[in-house]
């Protein structure tokens, strides 16, 4: 009896020891073999947009750095809720990534309660790219050639200029509030389920301009479908070198930048997640990277993780003040 009391002490030890062994060692060796199997890259939206594309790309880049593969997964929904509420729950081990955007810092205000916390559930990455949004218009019906006669044509017909959306609380719908407030103008915002449709209802007359993506907008500029007026960044775009901004076109001190970033779940080992922010990093500067960008009309950008929670904190104060002032809501 003693003897079996003696080995069950034992045993109990050593399993007491053996599990605190495996505690203290688990982080350093996940974070010296990581990674070991494949990545998933959630993706909120569905394939095809600007998102996408960017998350392809540098996918395939940073997984030949990596040696592992990253695996897109699009789970859209909700303005990106679903894909970021899959992300804040999954393991913090460095095998879960989204991307996302300025829904990061709006859908808080947006949508009042989420299931997850936009800071507190997740550590910032890198920021990756901004692509610029474009005020456009018909060309061959409407007779807008600049800013400044869309604001006086806008100040004599207050209520009757309409602007169209991908929906309410998107970069394109905040663009076109930002622009509103900065002029204090009259525009009709008419959301819809998406670009593409609002863009479609542009061309055939039926809205009278939109502040699209430049990726989605551009091949129409360039058939001559439809007319740049501005660009909403703080700089020119490259794709689009000739158009002027909303701040040199008139607006002073305009800018809405539509960003895209990387994040993984809180508590994310540090040692994994420097690791994947200087595998994005370096991709963004390889020059296949940036043609492909370039063809989307995505500017790379690249950071630390750090400069990323000051991006993201600041942003998440600017359109707060905007979401609350302006009452908007989602769709």
């Amino acid at each position: 009896m003693k003897t079996s009391s003696w080995l069950q002490r034992l045993l109990g030890l050593g399993l007491v020891l053996g599990a605190i062994s495996a505690q203290g060692q688990t982080p350093t060796s996940a974070s010296t073999d990581w990674p070991n199997k494949p990545i998933r890259w959630v993706v909120p939206f569905p394939p095809g947009g600007a998102m996408d594309a960017i998350a392809r790309t540098l996918g395939e880049r940073a997984g030949k750095t990596l040696g592992q593969p990253f695996v897109i997964e699009n789970r859209p929904g909700a303005g990106g809720n679903i894909g970021a509420d899959l992300v804040a729950k999954a393991p913090a081990d460095g095998y879960t990534l989204m991307i996302t955007s300025i829904g990061m810092a709006t859908n808080k205000p947006l949508y009042g309660k989420l299931s997850y916390d936009p800071i507190k559930d997740f550590a910032p990455v890198s920021l990756l790219a901004v692509v610029p949004n474009v005020l456009v218009v018909n060309a061959s019906q409407s007779k807008l050639r600049s800013v400044d006669e869309l604001i006086t044509a806008a100040r004599q017909s207050p209520g009757k200029i309409t602007y169209g959306s991908a929906g309410n609380g998107t970069s394109i719908h905040l663009a076109g509030e930002v622009f509103s407030s900065m002029t204090q103008l009259d525009l009709v915002h008419v959301p819809y389920k998406g670009s593409s449709p609002a863009l479609t209802d542009l061309l055939g007359g039926q809205i009278d301009l939109m502040f699209d993506s430049i990726t989605s907008a551009r091949p129409h500029l360039q058939s001559g479908k439809l007319r740049a007026l501005a660009v909403t960044t703080a700089k020119r775009s490259a794709a689009l070198p000739q158009v002027p901004t909303l701040a040199e076109a008139g607006v002073p001190d305009y800018e809405v930048s539509p960003w895209f970033a990387a994040f993984v779940p809180a508590g994310t080992p540090k040692p994994v997640l420097n690791k994947l922010q200087a595998a994005l990093v370096n991709a963004l500067k390889q020059p296949e990277v940036q043609a492909r960008f370039e063809a989307i009309g995505a500017e790379a950008v690249g950071s630390s993780p750090d400069e990323l929670a000051v991006h993201l904190a600041r942003e998440s104060t600017r359109w707060t003040q905007l979401i609350t002032q302006r009452g908007i809501r989602p769709d």
